[in-house]
């Protein structure tokens, strides 16, 4: 029984398996040949893993950048990072967490069959860590191992429904069609992002429309223009930190040419992504149209942040420092507010800056794109805060997620666990299903009035 459930729990916690299959389950609903379900579950499991490694070849390169941050301004915080913490918490609270996230893609698959919000949420990695916070904080506010794994799957199925939701107006405008929503741990600071770009942005002018003077024509091509850009970014750092900080990190090399290779390092990670990105979307939503038929009518694939990118690959790099300024200037209120001192998670702010920069591109344009992705940056910074005491209880003293749902879904949960105990988020979850439904309802009858 252990090793069906580690098998089991090792598949939805691996998204390039965990999508594969969905690929191929849609394409045998169609009644495809195997030869066409064989072949669209490959691709699309290796479209993953590609994407997976160009985001390890940023992450890799940016972990050099954000060490140079810290030293050069001899900042001591709190660092967000997802991957830091749940590697921590799954030592303890593992199996909690892995049937919390297989309770909550019931709940979401259950949800989207019978409402009208229809994303089926697809990026197991961030479930995972999802789950593995709850599991913590339900721990914390008494819940039985039982009782944590069917309240944590709830309020995580439900999450999972509601997040891409919220971003799904924006992304329509992005994507110009309904066939792929969002499904990161950002949502909400994406769709934030976005109301921010519509309001206060000018549509007409875009990132991706920038004048460049024929002597250098070549800086059209996004591939160039990253490597350049994120090597004046780099070589100023390296300036900054010296050069026998940098030797450190280098293993010998040069701490200039050091520079120029973690930024072309940073582009090719791009570059990879965007490739896996466009994999995946060749297969996954034409293979969706089987389980949209069958299973969850009128169902849509909720897919990680980066298959936003490709849409706007300047805006990719416009959000990145957008959110990376908004970071700092929150860092530096921080410090003026005499708080815990939440350092920019450089990982953070590219993935999040990103997305949001894409977002508040087509809504609101350079200027929306760039207020955006800055309000994001915010977001990520003092957000985190919340979670900061509820991490500590658990024995996990400055730890804490990033991204902006962490900190909304977890402190919530927290907040009322710790005024009114179980009984108090037992009712809050079945009063957030009624009105999860409710909202559903409203939502339907105002698009079919719209649409009439």
């Amino acid at each position: 029984m252990q090793a069906t459930l580690n098998i089991i729990i090792s598949i939805v916690r691996t998204p390039a398996i965990l999508v594969a299959l969905i690929a191929a389950l849609g394409l045998s609903l169609q009644k495809k040949s195997m030869s066409d379900i064989i072949g669209g579950g490959i691709k699309t499991f290796l479209g993953f893993l590609v994407l997976t490694g160009g985001a390890d070849l940023v992450s890799d390169s940016l972990e050099p950048l954000g060490n140079m941050f810290i030293h050069t301004f001899d900042v001591q915080g709190v660092v967000p990072n997802n991957e830091a913490v749940v590697g921590t918490l799954l030592v303890e609270f593992g199996t909690v967490a892995a049937l919390i996230m297989l309770i909550s893609m019931i709940v979401n698959a259950l949800l989207a069959r019978f409402t009208y919000f229809k994303y089926i949420y697809l990026s197991g990695h961030v479930m995972l860590y999802m789950a593995a916070m709850l599991a913590v904080i339900l721990d914390v506010i008494g819940f039985s191992n039982v009782m944590a794994i069917l309240i944590g799957g709830l309020i995580l199925g439900m999450a999972n429904t509601i997040m891409p939701a919220l971003v799904q107006p924006f992304m329509r405008e992005v994507t110009k069609s309904d066939t792929v929503a969002l499904a990161h741990t950002g949502d909400f600071g994406y769709a934030v992002s976005g109301v921010i770009a519509k309001f206060f942005g000018n549509k007409s002018k875009s990132t991706e429309e920038l004048n460049i003077p024929k002597s250098v024509s070549f800086l059209r091509d996004t591939n160039i223009a990253i490597t350049l850009t994120m090597s004046v970014i780099y070589v100023i750092m390296v300036l900054f930190a010296g050069p026998s900080y940098v030797n450190e990190m280098s293993g010998g090399l040069n701490y200039i040419v050091f520079a120029f290779v973690q930024a072309g390092t940073f582009a090719a990670g791009v570059y990879i992504i965007l490739a896996g990105v466009r994999l995946i979307l060749n297969q996954i939503i034409p293979a969706f149209k089987g389980i949209s038929q069958s299973l969850v009518p009128n169902s849509v694939p909720a897919l990680d942040a980066p298959v936003v990118f490709p849409y706007a690959p300047n805006a990719v790099i416009v959000g990145f420092f957008s959110s990376f300024v908004g970071g700092i200037i929150s860092m530096l209120a921080m410090v003026i507010l005499n708080t815990t001192i939440v350092i920019p998670g450089v990982v953070a702010h590219f993935m999040c800056g990103a997305a949001s920069d894409v977002i508040g591109n087509q809504v609101g344009g350079r200027r929306g794109a760039v207020l955006g992705a800055f309000i994001q940056g915010i977001a990520i910074s003092f957000i985190p805060l919340a979670l900061v005491p509820m991490m500590g209880e658990a024995g996990l003293g400055n730890a804490t997620f990033s991204d902006s749902d962490f900190g909304v879904v977890g402190s919530l949960v927290g907040y009322i666990g710790n005024v009114g105990g179980q009984a108090a988020v037992i009712i809050t979850v079945l009063v957030a299903l009624v009105l999860l439904f409710l909202a559903s309802h409203l939502v339907k009858n105002h698009s079919q009035k719209v649409s009439e």
